[in-house]
């Protein structure tokens, strides 16, 4: 179903005082990969809630599905919760998407951030409550020395209390140029990708969507574009942002393309705005945050922005 981003829910902006919880949905984590954030966001004026099971752990992941499911349901019912900061990603959260109940979440709001295997959430979320989440930093990359000026934490503090957010990137050799508004929706190219067909797959159409990914063969992302196009989800856009191709890979015998120029290349029948660059994605504490879900307006010109209107 597609949403006009006048039915969007925006949760409450954050205040001091306010109770923000760690979830962990797919990778197990440590306490000692926790205590810097737990530190920041004190500083910020936030009320850190770890709950009980945070730290358990089954082979790669953070416990058994219904563990992780079972913690989540909670902070997402929890009323005092204000905000659910997802630890880290890798895998694991399109394994308990189905347990999940949103009833309450539906009606109480309140702000999930994370990236890459968050992704699953953010699409889930949309497509069915209609509310605005966020694409952030997440606790598994702050680090002791990681400070309020920091992009990404500087972008989040300003989507958490402020519900504003404006990203510029510089002029990219192969963005198409044109202004364009409408809902931001996205996240990882390969969790795009892998929930099409599915209950959690997001309509894109008249949308600008936003993607970046991490550690993929050049090859493979070709693939995706390829899948994304052949379900529809490029052709109706209303722009199309890309954030960081981090890490890419390649054969013996070369692909011959980069990341980008593969997702040019799939979105070149079209005539909507395309954007490369995004300072947004797997490149740690200058991953500036984004609010999927807001209404927000796109240009690219000399340089990029990319700045919601809500």
């Amino acid at each position: 179903m597609q949403q006009d981003h006048r039915s969007i829910i925006m949760p409450p902006p954050l205040k001091r005082g306010d109770v923000v919880a760690l979830a962990a949905t797919a990778r197990k984590v440590s306490p000692q990969e926790l205590e810097a954030t737990v530190a920041l966001l004190g500083s910020m004026g936030l009320e850190v809630l770890i709950p009980q099971g945070l730290y358990s752990k089954c082979n790669q992941l953070a416990g058994t599905d219904s563990h992780r499911a079972g913690l989540l349901q909670q902070l997402l019912d929890d009323g005092e919760v204000k905000a659910i900061l997802c630890c880290r990603g890798g895998y694991g959260t399109v394994r308990i998407i189905d347990r999940l109940d949103f009833a309450t979440f539906q009606k109480r709001p309140k702000w999930v951030v994370g990236y890459s295997d968050v992704t699953v959430l953010h699409s889930h979320i949309h497509s069915h409550c209609g509310v605005a989440t966020m694409h952030g930093v997440m606790p598994i990359n702050i680090e002791a020395t990681t400070s309020l000026s920091d992009p990404a934490v500087a972008t989040l503090c300003n989507a958490l209390f402020e519900r504003r957010f404006a990203v510029e990137a510089a002029q990219h050799p192969l963005n198409r140029n044109g202004v364009a508004e409408g809902v931001l929706v996205g996240g990882n190219l390969s969790i795009l990708y892998s929930l099409c067909g599915s209950p959690s797959a997001i309509d894109t159409r008249g949308k600008i969507l936003f993607i970046e990914d991490l550690d993929e063969y050049l090859y493979h992302i070709d693939r995706m574009m390829q899948n994304l196009k052949r379900n529809g989800m490029l052709e109706g856009l209303a722009g199309l942002v890309v954030g960081a191709m981090s890490d890419m890979h390649d054969n013996a015998i070369p692909y011959g393309k980069t990341a980008e120029e593969i997702v040019r290349e799939a979105v070149d029948g079209y005539g909507y705005p395309v954007a490369f660059g995004l300072p947004c994605g797997h490149i740690g504490t200058d991953n500036q945050a984004l609010i999927l879900g807001a209404h927000c307006r796109l240009s690219v010109d000399v340089a990029t922005l990319l700045t919601n209107q809500d």
